[in-house]
């Protein structure tokens, strides 16, 4: 985990890590650190700058009261080289209760599970009086890293917010979402088993949300289009319909959108009219996206026996015959998922594939574009344009589509394994 202090380029908290060090505070040191978190001093222009970092920086007037224990010692992050303390500031104290409240850091043993937790919650406060905008600050800089796509960093910083602030909602959104757009990330690249990993980490986080005895809405509405996304729609329609039932914040509710309310009790709606939580409609995803088709087709074709008429089933069967080569059959199933209503560009995407196979270029084309004019920046479907253009010879503008796809995604590795063959 990245430590404490500012690196090269200015983000606090995410400089090299350094060693975690045990350390009884002086008397006076602690008197040092508790005027700091106790009172707001005004400093003129002028003012002799006597003090060291402990004293610098951002001050609160709203500080939180902090009660110290000379009994508990401090970890402290020294910076990779030293090994005194004689350059010892705020930031490195910070840093390395950062560093053990996230995990990163062991924690001696202790005589019990209490002692532990104690120590932990003493941190926990003696950081957040320390530096009272740090959870705010901490979430800034992951939202800003997971927009620029450095979801790592973002996973680390949300992990160090984790453990400051433990159970915290936002928290557990924020890294849910983060884990999922790393594995929308790494899906359009192609890398399916990878996103695989990081939407059950993904999952996982919402599990624990979840988990809380009353869920916030926020929670409840992200959560049900994860599982809507993941075709888990028992879980879906739990999430969904919770949130559909909360109260207006006028009516002493939690307040929540006219808008997303009537978004959730749609696709209720939706889900039960097609029978979608049904247990082999589950099962046969569950089989289909671990590689298990011939299980899923098994479990889907009892569904369609049950449901001839809901597109999503004959997707399903489709995706599962495409995966296994059988171009036909799956072409035969994607094309009644769309004439059943499954209009979208998934499913021409798949159609498109299984035609190119079967040697329809011109067919596997239309549904391309078309596909293409419904999602603009879908790397597979811009992929697969690449593609056709190689198996009609027009080199040019295979290339063109493969440049394309790395301006999205600067790391897939289909269009730089294209882009780099010969006379492309």
């Amino acid at each position: 985990m990245p430590s404490a202090g500012q690196d090269s380029k200015g983000d606090p908290f995410f400089a090299s890590p350094g060693n975690i060090i045990f350390i009884q505070l002086s008397e006076a040191l602690r008197d040092r650190i508790q005027s700091q978190v106790h009172h707001h001093h005004h400093h003129e222009e002028g003012d002799d700058e006597e003090d060291d970092d402990l004293a610098q920086g951002e001050e609160h007037e709203d500080s939180p009261f902090f009660a110290f224990d000379p009994a508990i010692p401090i970890p402290v992050e020294l910076p990779a080289g030293e090994t005194g303390l004689d350059k010892l500031n705020r930031e490195m104290i910070l840093s390395g209760m950062l560093r053990v409240l996230s995990g990163e850091e062991t924690l001696p043993a202790f005589s019990s599970p209490e002692e532990e937790a104690r120590r932990r919650a003493y941190y926990r406060g003696l950081a957040l009086a320390l530096r009272p905008g740090i959870q705010n600050e901490l979430t800034e800089a992951a939202i800003l890293k997971a927009r620029n796509g450095d979801y790592t960093l973002a996973l680390e910083i949300l992990g160090i917010l984790k453990g400051l602030c433990p159970g915290a909602p936002s928290v557990l959104l924020n890294q849910a979402m983060v884990f999922e757009e790393r594995a929308a990330a790494l899906e359009r690249a192609g890398q399916e088993t990878a996103a695989e990993g990081e939407y059950l980490a993904a999952e996982a986080v919402y599990s624990e949300a979840l988990a809380m005895e009353n869920p916030p809405p926020d929670i409840l509405f992200n959560a049900g289009h994860f599982f809507l996304g993941r075709r888990d729609y028992s879980r879906a329609l739990i999430c969904l319909r919770a949130y559909g039932s909360l109260e207006d914040e006028g009516d002493g509710g939690p307040g929540i959108d006219p808008e997303k309310r009537e978004n959730a009790l749609s696709l209720v709606r939706e889900i039960e009219a097609h029978g979608l939580e049904d247990e082999d409609f589950r099962e046969a995803w569950e089989h289909i996206r671990r590689g298990r088709e011939r299980e899923g087709m098994d479990r889907i074709r009892l569904f369609l026996e049950r449901r001839p008429g809901v597109w999503n089933g004959w997707f399903l069967l489709g995706w599962a015959l495409r995966r296994l080569e059988r171009w036909a059959d799956a072409r035969s199933s994607l094309e009644k998922a769309l004439e059943l209503g499954g209009d979208n560009p998934d499913t021409r995407n798949e159609l498109a594939i299984c035609l190119m196979e079967l040697g329809d270029y011109p067919g596997a084309r239309r549904q391309l574009e078309t596909a293409l004019r419904r999602d603009v920046e879908n790397i597979k479907i811009i992929s697969n344009l690449g593609v056709l253009a190689l198996k009609t010879g027009n080199k040019q503008e295979a290339a063109g589509f493969f440049r394309t796809v790395l301006e999205l995604e600067p790391e897939d590795p289909l269009a730089r394994q294209y882009l780099s063959a010969d006379g492309v």
